[in-house]
């Protein structure tokens, strides 16, 4: 049986490690409790936080216990950035924002058996702490020379913004953090990106001052682009796991659209699939990229694991309809705003010319032009060809009473929408 940090390794999942001879050993002798910390500092999560409950849901089905910590109080304050101060938010933003993101890692994690997950808030044992109590009993074990010396803060302290007391607290929260949790829970084992791997050393070297124990920390590379451009950005932003932040629709064309040179990596970190079937796929990406199938997985897997098999299942039928592999009337209203929400869009009613509203969405340059692509064959409405120049919209062309989608040739799509 493959050990979990070779499997976590073969999946690119592994940065850097504390002590790694004595964290295959532990890894190997028993259970081991660890926890990742969330912090709301927006009100949903991202695909880059996927990749850290992905990895400690690979550690719990090797048998591992896991925290999900979602911090209550680390939130009020927030990590440093490179780029400058967070601007802070009130304690019921906050809080709000706590509860959103607990339901956004519930699903992803299981809460029975041998190794059942726990959710946990630092607010629980941070907000009854006195300011003294937190300097005379956390504080005194920090060394000012050590945290200088952290990236993060080395790079705001050279800045024009400098940074402020609040955040360069942070690294000591989060080691009070990892030292509650191995006392109450007892935790050895912290999970996180590379950019926290500081912060991570902090709880270590707390909790190896205060209890004399050693414990382990595991980091994650940060996911890159193989063109060098930010993973997790589309033009419309970033891509959240919240619903109402990034449609499942729009969830689904974000991984569909990875890059060839990218799709195998992206199966690894976020998907379940065996090495076999991914290998399968990298073969594929080979012998057939224009099937994109790797891509068909990888889309379907991760919507599936975010939003459920019902909400991936219905924006594949979206996006095979558009093509004309399907029907777009059986689409529900709601998966339809969806799938239209990145075409170009022209106004339009019931009696307009089509070749108006073609020429309109700029999916063709002129009316001219829209009657030369109605002549050729070339033109479509709801997937139905356009036979003759003198077309006008119906009003059962309206789906939901709202929108027509024109097609030119097989992949230039554009909508009308009678609400614009």
């Amino acid at each position: 049986m493959t050990h979990i940090l070779d499997e976590l390794a073969w999946r690119g999942l592994v940065a850097q490690t504390t002590d790694a001879d004595a964290l295959r050993a532990a890894l190997s002798d028993g259970q081991v409790t660890l926890y990742c910390g969330f912090d709301p500092t927006a009100p949903s999560l991202h695909i880059g936080n996927l990749v850290q409950i992905l990895t400690v849901r690979r550690l719990q089905d090797a048998g591992h216990r896991p925290l999900a910590l979602v911090g209550g109080a680390t939130g009020l304050i927030g990590d440093p950035k490179m780029t400058g101060e967070r601007t802070l938010n009130s304690p019921e933003i906050v809080a709000r924002w706590v509860e959103r993101i607990r339901r956004q890692i519930e699903p992803l994690l299981r809460f029975d058996g041998p190794a059942a997950a726990t959710m946990v808030n630092n607010l629980d044992w941070t907000a009854p702490l006195s300011a003294i109590d937190f300097l005379r009993d956390v504080g005194k074990h920090f060394r000012l020379g050590t945290m200088l010396a952290k990236d993060t803060v080395a790079r705001r302290l050279s800045s024009e913004q400098g940074i402020s007391f609040t955040e360069f607290s942070y690294q000591i929260l989060q080691g009070m953090d990892f030292l509650e949790l191995h006392r109450r829970h007892g935790v050895t084992l912290q999970t996180g990106g590379s950019d926290q791997w500081g912060n991570l050393l902090s709880g270590v070297e707390l909790i190896r001052k205060v209890e004399g124990t050693a414990v382990h920390a595991l980091t994650t590379p940060l996911v890159t682009k193989a063109d060098g451009t930010k993973f997790g950005k589309t033009e419309a932003g970033t891509v959240w796991l919240d619903a109402e932040l990034t449609t499942p629709y729009a969830f689904y064309q974000f991984w569909l659209n990875a890059d060839d040179a990218d799709v195998v990596k992206y199966l690894k970190i976020f998907t379940f699939r065996s090495h076999e079937q991914i290998e399968e796929l990298a073969d594929a990406v080979v012998q057939r990229p224009a099937a994109r199938e790797a891509q068909r997985a990888l889309a379907h897997d991760v919507t599936s694991l975010v939003h459920g098999t019902a909400a991936a299942d219905k924006v594949v039928a979206a996006s095979q309809a558009l093509f004309g592999r399907g029907s777009l009337g059986d689409l529900d209203e709601s998966t339809l705003a969806a799938a239209v929400a990145e075409l170009p869009t022209a106004p339009g009613r019931a009696g307009d010319p089509v070749v108006d509203v073609l020429a309109a969405s700029g999916i063709v340059a002129s009316k001219a032009a829209a009657r030369r692509a109605i002549g050729e064959g070339g033109a479509s409405v709801n997937n139905v060809r356009v036979e003759a120049e003198d077309a006008v919209l119906r009003t059962e062309d309206l789906l939901h009473g709202r929108w027509a989608i024109l097609r030119r040739g097989k992949r230039t799509l554009a909508v009308v929408d009678a609400h614009a």
